[in-house]
């Protein structure tokens, strides 16, 4: 077996399993995904503000995206009222 074929066979087996510690649902990750990017902006460690969150975003590609979006938003938003 390839390289390639063990590592997506072990990225299938993963995704099913899903994560090994605590993992937010999309409701908590809704709930709580302004506070997780404010500590990420900010440098802090986000995921010890929101335990749950990383694991959630790695496995929900709705809440990816979402987290994504807002992300680039507060950070230009921010920017623009800070710039160098």
């Amino acid at each position: 077996m390839s390289n390639d074929h063990a590592a997506e066979r072990h990225r299938l087996v993963a995704a099913l399993l899903g994560p090994a510690e605590h993992e937010l649902t999309c409701d908590e990750c809704f709930e709580q995904l302004a506070r997780y990017v404010d500590a990420r902006i900010a440098g802090a460690d986000a995921d010890r503000v929101v335990p749950g969150m990383r694991a959630h975003l790695t496995g929900c590609p709705a809440c990816k995206e979402d987290h994504e979006s807002l992300l680039e938003f507060v950070a230009s938003h921010r920017s623009e009222e800070h710039p160098s």
